[in-house]
């Protein structure tokens, strides 16, 4: 099993992974449409929403939660 390096999900299956490739770092809530993994901003956004939708989070602290955690995973360790 993988974790995605850009919103570290649990990879079980190949249905988890971008495009359903297993060779991908990246799940299927990172990828975009043709299999290429979302930007940052893209990312964050995406991850907001979420945080909105599955905690109850108001919009300034979804996104604060969602720049927290994605600050601790592979894909945007370069970032500053």
């Amino acid at each position: 099993m993988k974790t995605c390096i850009a919103c570290g999900m649990p990879m079980m299956k190949a249905a988890d992974y971008a495009l359903g490739d297993e060779s991908k770092d990246y799940c299927l809530y990172c990828a975009r449409p043709d299999g290429s993994m979302q930007s940052y901003p893209e990312k964050v956004e995406g991850m907001t929403d979420f945080l909105i939708r599955t905690q109850g989070l108001d919009q300034a602290a979804a996104r604060q939660t969602a720049i927290r955690t994605l600050s601790k995973l592979p894909a945007w360790q370069d970032r500053e």
